[in-house]
């Protein structure tokens, strides 16, 4: 049931999770998915209720379901209830980190979108926006990082990192669809190119 080397939540343990993940609500400036770099950190290295597989699994899998992108943060509860003792504890698993990451940044959104609404003419408020830019640039290159590693343990790095750089200037340079680029990187995975 557990991944390997996956150590089950202990009741303390929830709490602290908790509360990890209302902390990590504050820091999703960019979305959820820029702070899976520090989640990997706590759940994977530093607790180890998770496994690398598992981890990289749940972003995976969400990113190519329909829906928003915060699923991955319902895989990984998900997967923390089940290496702790079932499909109950993976609900719990599931409405503590919903919770924790959805609650303090959607009241800090909705009050300072009002106020930056409000006040859209001052140029620190204008200053601010400008300068969040490169912010949320830097966490999801941190993001990318950490699953490219991920996903390339075992194989030759290379191949990963042209499709990531020519996948790049292709949405960059021109109005292809990323589904698309989605399909021929599944394609290329499947034949074990990458």
């Amino acid at each position: 049931m557990a991944g390997p080397g996956a150590l089950p939540l202990q009741g303390w343990d929830w709490l602290q999770l908790f509360g990890h993940f209302l902390l990590l609500s504050l820091l999703s400036v960019g979305g959820a998915l820029t702070t899976a770099p520090e989640m990997h950190r706590y759940l994977v290295l530093q607790h180890r209720w998770l496994g690398e597989a598992q981890f990289s699994s749940s972003i995976t899998l969400a990113q190519v379901a329909p829906g928003p992108n915060i699923l991955f943060v319902a895989l990984l509860g998900w997967n923390l209830g089940m290496n702790s003792g079932g499909p109950v504890l993976a609900m719990a698993g599931v409405v503590l980190t919903l919770t924790g990451i959805l609650l303090p940044s959607t009241v800090v959104t909705h009050l300072a979108s009002q106020w930056g609404h409000r006040n859209r003419h001052l140029r620190p408020v204008r200053a601010f926006k400008q300068g969040m830019a490169p912010v949320v640039i830097g966490l999801m290159l941190a993001t990318g990082w950490i699953l490219a590693r991920a996903s390339q343990a075992g194989s030759p790095g290379w191949p990963l990192w042209l499709l990531t750089a020519v996948t790049a200037l292709l949405i960059w340079r021109t109005r292809l669809h990323v589904l698309w680029l989605l399909a021929a990187g599944a394609l290329l995975g499947i034949l074990g190119v990458v």
